[in-house]
């Protein structure tokens, strides 16, 4: 499906399904939102570029979502709905690529982007760009061709080396290349007043940025009831299930969920369980990391009631999160967390880090509990305090359900977005106004 033609084929079918005023290109280099979440580096960016996508071609937008291609086994193009896709492109080999080792293909990234383009006679008003790497990409189609661009983090480079032991050669490239778009998108999109903050602290007083949060599938999340899901997995009804989703990677703080549950005061009940769900390639970055944490987990003695069951994927996700009683994020950062919002909607409190936009989306001793980040006693004495009180838990489950219904839909998200494209699409001059939503 490589060929121009094949662009053209359905490009041709989208146009006379579209109005060509409607068509926006949402760019995610290194998160594809056609892959498969769990694998090497997909996690919440490639869920919030599908979703969004999938969402705005429900509101007639014709949506061309860019990633880099990386296995000759992988599809050139996926038809996610008639007017939303998923284009591969290639540049530099048709293999991963870390994300830090990923800028020296962007040039090659462009130019793909302008000979698609060119064969099927498609251009874009306006991109919306993800992480750093795309913004960069979108930076040279608004000089090249003056594509409005919009652009969200999802990741501060700011942020991110002030919690990280090794700062990697591509940092200082990162931060200029953080710094410009802000500066010059014609609107940055930050998912929590935390976000905002941090930009505006860390990286520059200048720009323009909106707040937008991310959003989850209310319907989908939700679907099931704890009891149903406990039965459906094999837990026992009466478990204490506590339940950790996301990558494994230092910077997650699984050490310190494992470490906490080990001083929990129901260590010895014969009840509790812990589920560390995630994981990809073995031998991959995230692989020897949940090497490092299955380690600490037989160390502690904690493996007879400790679950490592590798990626949950989307269609089963929503019942791991129903059958636990508290999931816990206790990352050391998280510019939004999708997996906070996901286990709220199933009506599951969570127990996160005070970070960023987890102070956002956790509303603390009402859907659940913020306490210091890397704080094994403190995450312990949360987890104790909604375990050891299953009242409380409901009413948290509850508020949390209902707190995520009314905040967080995806079709909530796409409406806001929507209004900006059109509303900058319209501005031949920036607003000399910081715009927040």
């Amino acid at each position: 499906m490589g060929t121009a033609r094949n662009f053209i084929h359905i490009s041709n079918t989208q146009t006379m399904n579209a109005h060509i005023g409607k068509r926006i290109a949402l760019i995610s280099v290194h998160g594809d939102p056609a892959i498969e979440i769990g694998k090497e580096e997909a996690g919440g960016q490639n869920v919030y570029v599908r979703e969004v996508g999938k969402a705005l071609a429900e509101l007639g937008w014709q949506v061309d979502m860019f990633s880099r291609r990386v296995s000759s086994e992988q599809e050139t193009i996926v038809q996610h709905s008639p007017l939303c896709r998923t284009i591969r492109l290639t540049a530099g080999p048709v293999e991963f690529v870390p994300r830090d080792q990923g800028f020296k293909y962007l040039p090659d990234f462009v130019q793909q982007l302008l000979k698609f383009q060119k064969e099927t006679h498609i251009k874009y008003p306006v991109v919306h760009t993800n992480y750093w790497l795309s913004s960069w990409v979108g930076m040279q189609l608004k000089a090249l061709q003056g594509s409005k661009q919009v652009h969200t983090y999802h990741s501060l480079g700011a942020v991110k080396y002030k919690s990280v032991d090794t700062i990697p050669l591509i940092a200082t490239k990162r931060l200029a290349v953080e710094k410009q778009v802000l500066e010059t998108a014609d609107r940055i999109v930050a998912t929590s007043p935390q976000e905002q903050q941090h930009m505006r602290s860390l990286v520059s007083p200048k720009g323009y940025i909106n707040v937008i949060p991310c959003g989850t599938d209310i319907q989908q999340f939700g679907s099931i009831d704890r009891e149903a899901a406990r039965a459906e997995l094999g837990i026992a009804q009466d478990a204490k299930v506590v339940l950790y989703v996301g990558r494994f990677d230092p910077r997650k703080g699984i050490e310190t969920l494992v470490r906490a549950v080990n001083q929990s005061q129901l260590r010895n009940s014969g009840k509790l369980q812990l589920i560390i769900g995630g994981g990809s390639t073995p031998g991959a970055s995230d692989g020897r990391e949940r090497d490092r944490i299955a380690g600490i987990v037989q160390e502690l003695g904690m493996s007879e009631f400790t679950i490592l069951p590798g990626r949950l994927g989307q269609e089963i996700l929503p019942t791991y999160y129903a059958a636990a009683d508290v999931c816990v994020i206790p990352s050391h950062y998280e510019p939004f967390g999708l997996v906070a919002i996901e286990a709220m909607s199933s009506g599951t409190p969570v127990i996160a880090s005070d970070v960023g936009g987890l102070q956002f989306t956790v509303v603390t001793e009402k859907t659940g509990l913020l306490v210091p980040p890397k704080d094994v006693e403190a995450f312990s004495v949360a987890i104790d305090r909604i375990l050891m009180n299953p009242t409380w838990r409901d009413e948290l489950g509850q508020a949390a359900r209902k707190h995520t219904a009314s905040k967080f839909s995806w079709g909530g998200v796409a409406d806001c977005l929507d209004e900006l494209y059109t509303q900058i699409l319209d501005i031949s001059v920036p607003e000399p106004v910081l715009v927040s939503k």
